[in-house]
């Protein structure tokens, strides 16, 4: 019993810590320009489906990682280039439109450069299981894990104790304000989906090992990312991160005492609950307008 729930427990925590990175990225993105950005999932299948195609090419490992990081970041930087900065006057719906018509776009790019095949990565530090506790433990989850973490804390590091960091916090309390006091909000705007392509291209490699990544990986993968969002608290960094850990643990709980067939169902119910309970999510702040 106490195995199995070290097993649930561990499997969730993996998960969770991709649903983190990408609610994580979804929080950057919206802080920065108030936009939910839909293409958050395919930003995790280029990441990991590149890395497959560069080594399959005869580029060594951690080199196809560097340069799909790149590649992922170039596409984070034309999306926010030719499809959001021109639109930047438009209404929030519209702007979902745009992101999902963006989705939609990569998605069959995708598929028509590398196919419906299913693709996969070598474990980076082999496939001897681990034993912990009577639970069984892939090298893998290792990795997703401890990259995870060291990313959250990178990202921490970066909004508190650096200039650029500092700029994008600033436009995401008072953008009118920001650019008064010279912060260019246009940079913020394309820095902040380099960023959140960052994370999505590093999610996505790391656990293309695990779960195999293909041309429509991108769409639950995303819708979980925004879930963790929103249950943490749209626009919250720390609460994307612990909404991320909370549903990938929901889950595994689920479908290892449940069903696996409906652990999705269940952590969408769950984000719906929470939202009628508390509509800006568990660390989010009551918003108070004033006439």
């Amino acid at each position: 019993m106490i195995e199995s729930m070290i097993q649930y427990m561990l499997a969730g925590l993996t998960s969770g810590a991709i649903y983190a990175l990408v609610g994580l990225g979804f929080s950057i993105i919206y802080n920065a320009s108030h936009v939910i950005n839909f293409a958050q999932g395919e930003f995790i299948v280029i990441g990991g489906i590149s890395t497959v195609a560069l080594l399959a090419a005869g580029v060594p490992l951690p080199l196809a990682i560097v340069l799909a990081t790149l590649v992922t970041m170039l596409v984070g930087l034309a999306l926010a280039k030719f499809a959001i900065q021109p639109a930047r006057d438009a209404d929030v719906v519209a702007l979902i439109i745009i992101t999902i018509g963006a989705s939609i776009f990569l998605r069959g790019v995708v598929q028509l450069v590398f196919g419906k095949d299913i693709h996969s990565l070598p474990a980076f530090s082999g496939e001897t299981p681990l034993n912990l506790m009577g639970a069984t433990l892939m090298p893998q989850s290792l990795w997703v894990m401890g990259v995870s973490s060291a990313l959250i804390v990178v990202i921490a590091w970066f909004f508190n104790a650096t200039l650029a960091g500092k700029a994008m916090l600033a436009t995401a309390y008072n953008a009118l304000a920001a650019r008064l006091m010279g912060v260019n909000t246009k940079w913020v705007l394309l820095s902040s989906f380099a960023l959140s392509a960052l994370l999505g291209a590093v999610g996505g490699i790391v656990v293309t090992p695990i779960t195999f990544v293909s041309y429509e990986s991108g769409i639950m993968l995303g819708l979980k990312g925004f879930s963790a969002a929103v249950l943490g608290g749209l626009g919250n960094g720390i609460g994307a991160v612990a909404g991320g850990l909370i549903l990938g643990i929901v889950e595994a709980l689920s479908a290892g005492y449940l069903s696996s067939a409906y652990k999705d169902a269940i952590a969408f119910i769950i984000i719906l609950v929470v939202l009628v309970l508390r509509p800006n999510g568990l660390f989010g702040k009551k918003g108070i307008d004033r006439v």
